[in-house]
């Protein structure tokens, strides 16, 4: 990796587009600190110092890099993105506009991609409401913190608040269209990887601190093994072999070639722990609605809010399993690939084309994504083993969950960009 990195810097043009990768990443974490009109940042530093933030609000905490807890431009990060991202998906499988505007090509995906913006901007405005709404009861966006985060509640303040929030949310989107377009590429993917590795620094002194040292080096060695662990499963694929067979298109003969399909053992990706994280928030909301008195919220609290009981662990591990089959099932479909290679004349050895292969995909899909989906349950859970043997939890153990797999899986990613950037300027050909 560093030899690709140092090969990249020597090359001009990709000099150009790392330097200027690494200029807009540091322009997004500088509007990350920058304080929104309206919020007193005197009382966020007090809350910081006393307590900890609300559990509803650690996993979107984690992806704007610490900038939710602030109240800063870029407090809402790209979690808005992120979540209209994953809906036009899922609508794209009930809504048959979509999914015809999916199978245009490039003029199809320009339309969803504006379609995500539109989206984006409306969810945006909605969560930041919501924020600056928790961030006026004080107690609530920080716990047991009775400073008054916005002095001023009249409706001036608030809307211009909700406007800039807002305004930062789309100044994201464009610099991380800005990164894809003249950058190293995987521009949103790379603010996410830049918000998460933010937090490594305070989350390890934070251990540190309340710890020793000998903890801290067990946290590294622990972590550098989980990171290796997650490349290992990241990179495995099953590689179903395809033929395609010869045929005669005027005077050209074409076909003859063999390729394969890459099956991943990890085909969801980071999806399903987040739709899971998602989904086990609604007790902590529950509680919170029907009152701290109340017989329900003493059951809610007592097995699903504190995040550490066994019900709330094999929850966890259940939805986890359940959205990576359900994830799997609508992004990729058996019947299409199979119909596609039927179009074009392939085949997979020992299976009738059409329907049988489509029966053996499914089948083979099936078979890799239970390994897949219990490596990804394992993963989310490093966090919760790590609250009970040294105190941490998703917010300062760093090396666990969502955020391990979206480092490691953009990390690989970038490198393999880069990589094959510099393979087209450095091939030589035949003439060499």
């Amino acid at each position: 990796m560093l030899t690709a990195f140092a090969r990249a810097f020597r090359t001009p043009d990709l000099r150009r587009k790392l330097l200027f990768t690494l200029g807009i990443i540091a322009i997004f974490r500088v509007g990350s600190v920058l304080p929104t009109p309206g919020v007193s940042y005197s009382a966020i530093d007090i809350c910081l110092q006393q307590v900890s933030g609300n559990n509803l609000l650690t996993l979107v905490n984690l992806f704007t890099g610490g900038a939710l807890l602030q109240l800063s431009v870029f407090a809402l990060g790209i979690m808005p993105y992120i979540t209209s991202s994953i809906i036009i998906q899922l609508l794209t499988v009930v809504i048959p506009r979509l999914e015809a505007l999916k199978k245009e090509g490039q003029a199809g995906q320009q339309k969803m991609t504006q379609y995500t913006r539109y989206l984006t901007v409306g969810l945006a405005i909605l969560q930041s409401t919501g924020l600056i709404a928790i961030a006026r009861v004080p107690g609530q966006l920080f716990t047991n913190c009775a400073e008054d985060l916005v002095p001023q509640e009249n409706i001036a303040t608030i809307l211009t608040m909700v406007i800039t929030m807002t305004a930062g949310t789309a100044v994201i989107m464009w610099l991380g269209e800005l990164i894809t377009d003249r950058g190293v590429g995987n521009g949103m993917s790379l603010l996410i990887f830049t918000s998460i590795v933010a937090g490594f620094p305070g989350a390890l002194q934070g251990i540190y601190q309340t710890r020793n040292a000998f903890t801290l080096i067990m946290v590294l060695l622990v972590g550098l093994v989980i990171v290796a662990a997650v490349v290992f499963v990241e990179q495995a694929q099953r590689r179903v072999p395809v033929q395609y067979a010869k045929r005669m298109i005027g005077r050209r003969m074409y076909g003859g070639t063999s390729t394969y399909i890459p099956l991943k053992v990890n085909q969801a990706g980071v999806i399903p722990v987040i739709f899971a994280s998602s989904l086990l928030y609604l007790p902590t909301l529950a509680s919170q609605l029907v009152g701290p008195d109340s017989a329900l919220s003493g059951v809610l609290q007592r097995y699903f809010v504190t995040g550490t009981h066994p019900i709330y662990v094999l929850s966890y591990l259940a939805l986890i399993i359940f959205f990576t089959y359900f994830y799997v099932a609508i992004t990729f479909n058996p019947t299409d690939v199979a119909d596609n290679m039927k179009k074009y004349g392939g085949f997979i050895p020992g299976i009738r084309a059409g329907r049988p292969t489509a029966e053996y995909l499914d089948y083979v899909l099936s078979r890799i994504t239970l390994p897949g989906s219990l490596y990804l349950a394992l993963v989310a859970v490093i966090p919760i083993i790590a609250f009970a043997l040294i105190g941490a939890n998703q917010a300062t153990f760093p090396f666990g969950g969502t955020s391990i797999l979206i480092m490691v899986g953009v990390g690989l990613e970038t490198v393999k960009q880069i990589e094959s950037q510099l393979q087209q300027r450095n091939y030589e050909g035949f003439l060499r």
